[in-house]
């Protein structure tokens, strides 16, 4: 049965690194002593040794061992027998990049499919819709291909923002940008605000946190949906 955590952010303004999120991953990772970091998206550029650290001392807070995935001489084989996963934020062109590179797409399928829970932030969490075509990134480097884990049968944008009637910035909104990925595709993509959470439990997925989420549709409204809504319909 999947058992996943997708997170719009792993840190919220004025907070420390997961620290928001630490009562539910007491749960869902509950029973295990270690879990497997993917780095690669590398916020900031920062070194995998660096992030895996940052992460590890979270985790510490909940007697939770913390390994990165590059210190592994076979990251495959790694995923087939890890009892945790997590991947953090940062770019997504360089986390589906790697991903590729070193043919992790099938084992982390596999993995959760065999029930390993699974966390993801911001990045982490934008691979795990059908595409990465929502995220915020810029396209700094070019992945073999834009498709993702596919764990939702959606698109995820994460730090979703609204429109701020008060900015004097004339660019495009989020809004308006999923609204120009809609001309080109069909799957709903949900706009997870900072703070926000899917669980997924098998087949059920459900919408936690304290801000409510905004769901686009092809060629329908945009629209919200409040905390504690099951989002199992959306296809």
């Amino acid at each position: 049965m999947k058992q996943l955590l997708i997170a719009s952010t792993s840190t919220l303004h004025s907070g420390t690194y997961l620290d928001y999120l630490l009562d539910a991953l007491k749960i869902h990772f509950k029973s295990i002593d270690e879990i497997i970091f993917i780095p690669y998206a590398r916020p900031g550029g920062i070194s995998h040794d660096d992030y895996t650290k940052k992460a590890a001392e979270a985790f510490s807070k909940i007697n939770i061992r913390v390994k990165g995935l590059h210190e592994f001489k076979n990251p495959a084989e790694a995923i087939k027998n890890a009892k945790g996963l997590f991947t953090g934020g940062g770019n997504t062109f360089v986390l589906v990049n790697a991903l590729y590179k070193f043919n992790l797409i099938d084992p982390i399928k596999n993995a959760v499919k065999n029930g390993v829970p699974y966390l993801g932030t911001s990045a982490g969490s934008n691979i795990c819709g059908l595409t990465m075509c929502t995220t915020n990134d810029m396209p700094i480097v070019y992945p073999p291909s834009f498709k993702t884990l596919s764990f939702v049968p959606f698109n995820i944008n994460p730090h979703y923002l609204d429109p701020d009637p008060t900015s004097k910035h004339m660019g495009e909104t989020r809004e308006t940008r999923i609204q120009e990925f809609h001309k080109f595709n069909t799957q709903p993509v949900i706009g997870l605000r900072e703070g926000s959470w899917l669980e997924v439990k098998g087949q059920s997925i459900l919408l936690k946190g304290e801000l409510n989420a905004r769901v686009f549709e092809y060629e329908n409204e945009s629209y919200e949906i409040e905390t504690g809504t099951f989002l199992n319909e959306l296809k």
